[in-house]
């Protein structure tokens, strides 16, 4: 690898004042031996650090660092933090519809905007190339877990030149080796960082309506045992419901004021839940004289500002020093929550789950409300790894000795589940990769079709999947090394010799076949006649008798003393055995008749014994009498009866027999051995075929879906001959869910002629995820934008049924129940009145606008679009882009 050559050793002590951890350290001594690293460890313990070292050795060698973020609120965040710490100048923001200082040597960015310029197709000024990047920081890495992001982080990965050196920063994952294993294969040398040392140690703690408790025991691995006491559990303790009752929220922050645990975050995962707590408690005083003083100049002078932004029911808690932070409120109200939060000025945020995501707003206490949480398919309790990310904002470096984890007791979980969480071992990172149409369009626009499979086939989903399948590989090897055993043991005879045995074995077997086959019928015709001729028996006649009635190892030959009637029309037969026995047959028990033999002269009184049953089968011992005839009969040692033709074939099988004996292989004892390895051979070539075939329909999964997204792009005439045609480059140059959709719309011509407050409602149609039923809007939407969106849903049906025939299930967009506020916002609507003609939070307002905005950004830059299109886009995003949509940047 060409990594830069090793700079002089920067002074530690000169950057950073205060003596470092050892994995910090060790991070800092990878990077100085130009490998990448993979930084490991708890949220809060500083890996963040390593980064900023990345960040000073580049600046000291003139060279750049991109520092990437998976959110944008973290990259406004990093853009403001590294501006204090590094110098206005030499810090620049990069997101998809602003660019600050684009050429400053720290270029702050989301992961996505990374990805982008890594395609090299230009949306706005981001085509930068990497010229003078020594490094990139990958900061939240654990963002590959994402199931919308995920994809954007491994292509950053596969895509990034193997010169530029990787600083990977993640929170502790189960398969932090995997992670790092992947990178060494696909981007080159890195080192694995990996510490579970928090500088500021956890305690869990667990509070009931009976107070606050420690959940562990001493040694921290198992339940506290008081709390495991169940059976000692009073009927008091119990809710109206007979179930556990839940400590209040006053209840809860009076124990942490009482025992000096604020500031906390308290996550409870509902935006409603976040308001009503803040409503419950919005009447404490949680700030002193001089925390209320500055809480409120603040307050006062954002409010001035910003006049609109002011949150019923909200204003009179902050100053208070409580607060809510959840997807539905106001951005520019969140980022004053969290500015007064990092200066401890609020003690407790009421907080959903997605705080724990990122933004660095630590805390000395974090309590969690509940341990389970509803999904798309159901109440389900939280994982290792959501626990682990809430519980780790707990304790602030440099200002707590200790972090407080409180859980509560609620009607459906208690401290046997809290306990389990709080020793459960953080979860795997799990690959999201998922191909999409710009993913084929921008690696087919720059890439052979060979070279865009072998970028997909390094993926860490790929990566994964071998790994998942290695004990499949394994039985192949396994199949594979019996096989070539086998094979080596045939191949070690003569095949000349072999072909020539096998060749009298057929015969043999052939040959043996016939003779039965010839015996059977010779059977069938010797049985007619025999049934004939016994019509016409008389007393005397010799025969043979050997059947189903009796058990005899050989036929007996016999005399016929007499017949009786038998059943139906046939005829039981009464004979004096040679061995001078009685028996009485029927037809079917003579095996044969020696008519050609001279029948034996049996005196009349020679008569069966009075106890003989004269039924088939039956058989008696003779007496002295019977002896005599006895001995007259004689035995004959071969049927006179055997037709020529099987005398005929009888020696055609022993001549073939004969051969056989004498050939060496048959002489060498093996030949069965071989035989039977030639069969287990054919067997194992089969379980192989099945094995290879399962294997290939796994293990091809990624590539199987890229091959099907490139069918429909063909389909759409995005495509042709494996080339992006001018339509393809349309798709190409745009970000979205379903890049083929928002291209074949915007190349359509419908939206051409639409006004700008028109179309950003059409482009809002494109990006608007199905609301929920409740959702509800109290304008009515322009006719001109009604007509535009129903000529696209001819396109959208189409696409949704090559995605069905396909198997691909990217969502295709087309809302018209909520884009009449894009439309009306537009047309210059206050803040105020806007909010009071929906039943959307403002934060799901804000959301929908800012995705309208991300959209029309997009159009100027894309190719092959009529101008007064792009014109018309640059002009809706100027409507549009005002507060509090705009993201403020100082």
């Amino acid at each position: 690898m060409n990594y830069p050559a090793r700079s002089p050793e920067i002074d530690l002590a000169s950057i950073f004042p205060f003596d470092l951890d050892q994995f910090q350290k060790d991070a800092i001594a990878s990077l100085n031996a130009g490998r990448s690293v993979v930084v490991c460890a708890p949220t809060g313990s500083g890996k963040t650090l390593v980064g900023e070292y990345a960040i000073y050795r580049a600046l000291a060698r003139g060279k750049r660092v991109f520092y990437t973020t998976p959110l944008k609120a973290l990259s406004n965040q990093k853009l403001r933090d590294f501006r204090e710490k590094f110098g206005f100048d030499h810090v620049g923001l990069l997101t998809g519809d602003a660019s600050i200082n684009r050429d400053a040597p720290i270029l702050v960015m989301t992961t996505e905007i990374f990805r982008n310029m890594l395609y090299g197709t230009p949306i706005g000024q981001v085509g930068i190339s990497l010229v003078d990047v020594e490094a990139v920081v990958l900061d939240e890495c654990h963002y590959m877990n994402d199931r919308q992001r995920g994809t954007v982080w491994e292509e950053s990965i596969i895509y990034c030149p193997p010169e530029v050196q990787l600083v990977a920063l993640s929170a502790t994952v189960a398969n932090s080796d995997q992670l790092t294993d992947w990178l060494n294969r696909v981007h080159g040398p890195t080192d694995l960082i990996y510490s579970d040392f928090r500088p500021v140690p956890l305690e869990f703690l667990f509070c009931n309506p009976k107070g606050l408790f420690p959940l562990l025991n001493d040694s921290k691995n198992k339940i506290n045992p008081r709390l495991s006491n169940r059976g000692k559990r009073k009927q008091g303790d119990k809710g109206k419901n007979g179930r556990p009752e839940a400590p209040s929220i006053a209840y809860t922050l009076s124990h942490l004021q009482q025992r000096d645990m604020l500031p906390a975050i308290y996550f409870i995962f509902s935006r409603r839940g976040c308001d009503k707590a803040v409503a419950e408690v919005g009447d404490l005083w949680l700030v002193n004289n001089d925390e209320a003083y500055r809480l409120r100049v603040q307050i006062d002078e954002f409010l001035h500002r910003n006049p609109e932004a002011g949150r019923s029911g909200q204003i009179a808690p902050l100053y208070r020093g409580i607060a809510a932070h959840h997807a539905g409120i106001l951005p520019a109200w969140k980022v004053l929550v969290e500015e007064l939060f990092q200066q401890g000025l609020i003690k407790v945020v009421f907080a959903t789950e997605t705080l724990a995501a990122g933004i660095n707003m630590p805390a000395r206490t974090t309590v969690i409300s509940t341990l389970s949480k509803r999904t798309d398919t159901g109440h389900r309790l939280l994982n290792a790894s959501e626990f682990l990310q809430m519980a780790g904002r707990a304790g602030r470096r440099g200002m707590d000795k200790q972090g407080h984890v409180v859980t509560l007791q609620t009607p459906f979980e208690g401290s046997k589940e809290a306990a389990y969480l709080a020793t459960s071992k953080p979860d795997p990172l799990v690959s999201q990769f998922t191909p999409s149409y710009g993913m084929v369009l921008n690696l087919l626009q720059t890439h052979t079709i060979e070279q865009a499979r072998e970028l997909i086939e390094r993926s860490f989903g790929q990566y994964m999947a071998t790994l998942h399948l290695r004990p499949d590989y394994d039985e192949i090897a396994a199949v594979e090394a019996q096989l070539a055993e086998l094979q080596a043991q045939i191949a070690a005879i003569d095949e000349n010799e072999l072909a020539v045995y096998e060749k009298l074995r057929q015969r043999l077997k052939v040959e043996r076949q016939l003779l039965r086959t010839l015996q059977e019928q010779a059977q069938e015709q010797r049985q007619e006649q025999l049934s004939m001729m016994l019509g016409f028996a008389v007393s005397g006649t010799l025969l043979s008798i050997k059947g189903k009635n009796f058990t005899l190892s050989t036929p007996v030959t016999a005399v016929l003393i007499g017949q009786t009637p038998g059943t139906g029309e046939t005829h039981n037969l009464v004979c004096l055995g040679g061995d001078n026995r009685w028996y009485v047959a029927n037809i079917t028990d003579i095996a044969d008749l020696y008519a050609e033999l001279p029948r034996i002269e049996v005196p009349p009184q020679i008569l069966p014994p009075p106890d003989l049953l004269l039924r088939p089968g039956q058989t008696r011992r003779g007496n002295e009498e019977t002896i005599a005839i006895a001995q007259q009969i004689p035995n004959p040692e071969e049927s006179l009866y055997v037709p020529q033709e099987v005398t005929e074939q009888l020696s055609r099988v022993t001549a073939v027999q004969v051969q056989l004996e004498a050939h060496p292989l048959y002489q060498s004892g093996n030949a069965g051995a071989i035989f039977k390895r030639q069969a287990r051979c054919v067997e194992l070539e089969a379980e192989l075929q099945v094995l290879q075939e399962q294997i290939a329909q796994q293990s091809q999964r990624y590539w199987e879906e890229f091959l099907s997204l490139i069918e429909i792009l063909q389909h759409f005439g995005c495509l042709d001959n494996l080339v992006p045609t001018p339509l393809g480059q349309v798709a190409a140059a745009i970000r979205g869910e379903n890049e083929l959709w928002l291209g074949l719309v915007l190349a359509s011509g419908e939206l051409d002629s639409l006004d700008p407050h028109h179309l950003a409602a059409a482009a809002a149609a494109l990006v608007t995820e199905t609301p929920r039923p409740d959702s509800k809007v109290h304008f009515d939407l322009s006719p001109e934008v009604a007509e535009a969106l129903a000529k696209l849903r001819g396109i959208r049906r189409q696409i949704f049924q090559l995605q069905r025939r396909y198997n691909v299930a990217l969502p295709i967009w087309l809302e018209f129940e909520l884009i009449a506020l894009v439309e009306q916002w537009a047309l210059g609507i206050e803040w105020t009145q806007l909010c009071e003609h929906t039943t959307l939070d403002e934060g799901d307002v804000v959301r929908i606008l800012r995705r309208t905005l991300d959209l029309l950004s997009q159009i100027p830059h894309v190719p092959n679009l009529p101008n007064s299109l792009q014109r018309n886009a640059y002009r809706a995003m100027q409507l549009i882009d005002r507060f509090p949509v705009n993201e403020v940047v100082e």
